[in-house]
C-alpha cells in the first residue's frame, strides 16, 4: 500500500506546494494536501487526535508548510502529528526556533554558529546603546517575527532607530538592532539544506537601492557554489536549530560568513529556477529514507511497516 503523506499548506496552488506533491507522488507517496486551519485537534487520555471533516487524518508522513500569520495554531497541529509518531519534516520546536529571530540567534551564538551582532530593545530608550553595540549607524532594525523581508529597516542615525523602534514598541512588537554588513548590501547567499546536506545554493540580489535581497521583493537570483566554510556553517545552523528542511541565509563580511537567517519553510521557486536543481525530488527521496528506517524500526519490534495501534476507524 503507498504511504500516504499530508502536506499542510494554505495554498495548494502555490509552486512550491505543487512541486513538493508532485515529486512526493513521483516517488511513490499518496498526497493529501490540506489547510492546517481546516483540521481539528482532540486531546484525550490516549494523547489525542487530528480531524479534517469529522475523520481522523491518518498518514505515515507530514511535511508542514506553515505560515508566519498562523505559526503558533499550525506549530499546534504539526505537534499532535508528532504525538502520534509519524515522520514530521520540520518539527515543531524547529519551527518555532526559526520563527523568533532573537532565540535562533541565540541557540546559534551558543553553538558558535556565526551571527551578525544582535540586540533586542524592550525600552526606546535603550536604542542609542543598542546602535553603539552593534558598531554604530547605519544598523537595522527589524521585528522578531516577519517574513520575505517584511518588517526589515536599514536606518542612517540614532535617531531614525529611535523613532522607529518606538513605533514598533507601541504596536507590541518585538523589535531587534542588528549590525548592517556593508560589503553584504542588497546580496546573500540562500543555501537549501535537507536532511542535513547542502543540496543547492543562489545568490540573491536586489535591485536598485533596496538593501534587501528577497526574491518576492523581485531580486534576481543566480546559481553559486559555496566554499567549504559556507556549506558547513549552514548545516551547522540547521542541526542547531533541529531542522531538516531549511533554507540558509548567509552574508559575506569582512569576518567571513554569517547567518543571517534560517527559513523553516522555503521557497522553491527562485532556487530552482537558478540552480536547475529539483530540489522537491530531493525532499521526497529524505522522506523515503526516512520512511524506509522507521519501517525498518517497526519491523523488528513486530509492528510492521505503517502499524498504528489506535487503528483508523473511528469518526470525530
Amino acid at each position: 500500500m503507498e504511504p500516504r503523506l499530508v502536506l499542510l499548506s494554505r495554498g495548494p496552488e502555490l509552486y512550491s506546494t505543487r512541486r513538493l506533491a508532485t515529486e512526493a507522488e513521483k516517488m511513490g507517496w499518496m498526497v493529501d494536501i490540506i489547510d492546517p486551519l481546516a483540521l481539528t485537534v482532540v486531546v484525550d487520555e490516549d494523547g489525542g487526535r487530528v480531524f479534517h471533516k469529522g475523520w481522523p487524518v491518518e498518514c505515515e508522513a507530514v511535511l508542514p508548510r506553515i505560515g508566519y500569520s498562523i505559526t503558533r495554531r499550525g506549530v499546534a497541529i504539526v505537534r499532535q502529528f508528532e504525538q502520534s509518531g509519524v515522520i514530521v519534516l520540520n518539527s515543531s520546536r524547529g519551527i518555532m526556533r526559526s520563527r523568533d529571530k532573537l532565540v535562533a540567534c541565540q541557540m546559534m551564538a551558543e553553538a558558535r554558529v556565526p551571527v551578525p551582532i544582535t540586540a533586542q530593545v524592550g525600552a526606546w530608550e535603550d536604542t542609542d546603546r543598542a546602535v553603539r553595540r552593534v558598531g554604530g549607524s547605519p544598523c537595522v532594525v527589524k521585528s522578531t517575527e516577519g517574513t520575505h523581508g517584511s518588517g526589515v529597516f536599514l536606518v542612517n542615525s540614532s535617531q531614525q532607530a529611535r523613532q522607529l523602534v518606538f513605533q514598533m514598541l507601541e504596536r507590541g512588537m518585538r523589535p531587534l538592532v542588528q549590525e548592517y554588513i556593508k560589503e553584504s548590501h542588497g546580496s546573500d547567499i540562500r543555501a537549501l539544506v535537507v536532511g542535513g546536506e547542502v543540496v543547492a545554493s543562489m545568490r540573491r540580489k536586489a535591485h536598485g537601492s533596496e538593501f534587501r535581497s528577497n526574491f518576492h521583493l523581485g531580486g534576481s537570483v543566480s546559481n553559486v557554489e559555496l566554499t567549504d566554510e559556507q556549506r558547513n556553517i549552514a548545516i551547522r545552523s540547521t542541526q542547531t536549530l533541529g531542522l531538516e528542511l531549511a533554507g540558509v541565509d548567509l552574508l559575506e563580511s569582512d569576518r567571513g560568513p554569517l547567518v543571517l537567517e534560517v527559513n523553516s519553510s522555503p521557497g522553491l521557486e527562485g532556487i530552482e529556477g537558478a540552480t536547475r536543481i529539483n530540489i522537491a525530488e530531493k525532499v521526497a527521496q529524505r522522506l523515503n529514507n526516512l520512511y524506509e528506517r522507521d519501517s525498518v524500526d517497526s519491523e523488528k519490534i513486530g509492528g510492521g511497516p505503517g502499524y498504528n495501534e489506535k487503528g483508523s476507524e473511528h469518526a470525530f
